[in-house]
């Protein structure tokens, strides 16, 4: 009987996959989504061997090098239209992030009974509903996302505590300026309503 070889089995081996922190795609198919350079740039600050790999020069000459003079020239035209097009959707997102406003409302219910309103936070990316419940644990009081009138939403913090969700905000979320977030205190636009009608009865 002859001898049988023993066939060494092999266990599945984990392939660990990188995927773009800016799109969630791997950075191979980075190129069809709409953020490339902003996906280059995520790529270069974290990992610069695999950024090499796709996006250096050589691997860029590489890839198009069995094209012929005509694709090569189109795929230059075609990438020169993706950037043109990211830089006009970021130039976008930028003007519409200067024009939005953050505004905190310290609100009287009752007297020395405050809450604490905050609208415009989904202008930055932000999630209401996590900002809820991040400002809830913070500043260990009740916070719910509400409607308002005009058809949006706000959260609603128990509480005045405007200074130190303005403080909050600037230490954690820095693509919000500080001249994007404005305070109202709604006591004092009641008291001043007030008194102007009081003038114009006097009169």
């Amino acid at each position: 009987m002859a001898d049988v070889e023993a066939v060494e089995v092999l266990e599945p081996q984990g392939r660990h996959v990188v995927y773009c922190g800016v799109c969630s795609m791997p950075p191979e198919y980075c190129e069809y989504g709409g953020t490339v350079r902003k996906c280059q740039e995520w790529l270069e600050k974290n990992n610069q061997e695999l950024y090499q790999r796709i996006w250096s020069q050589e691997a860029l000459e590489a890839a198009t090098a069995a094209l012929s003079v005509d694709a090569q020239k189109r795929a230059a035209k075609d990438a020169l239209k993706k950037t043109a097009k990211a830089e006009a959707a970021d130039k976008k997102h930028a003007n519409l992030l200067a024009k939005s406003v953050v505004t905190i409302r310290r609100i009287e219910r009752n007297k020395r009974k405050y809450v604490t309103s905050v609208s415009g936070l989904e202008a930055f990316g932000l999630d209401l509903k996590k900002m809820a419940k991040e400002f809830g644990k913070k500043f260990a009081t009740g916070s719910s996302v509400t409607k308002v009138a005009s058809g949006g939403e706000e959260i609603v913090v128990q509480g005045d505590v405007s200074p130190e969700i303005e403080e909050y905000l600037l230490e954690k979320y820095k693509d919000i300026p500080e001249d994007n977030i404005e305070f109202i205190d709604e006591k004092a636009k009641k008291k001043a309503a007030a008194a102007a009608a009081a003038a114009a009865a006097i009169v």
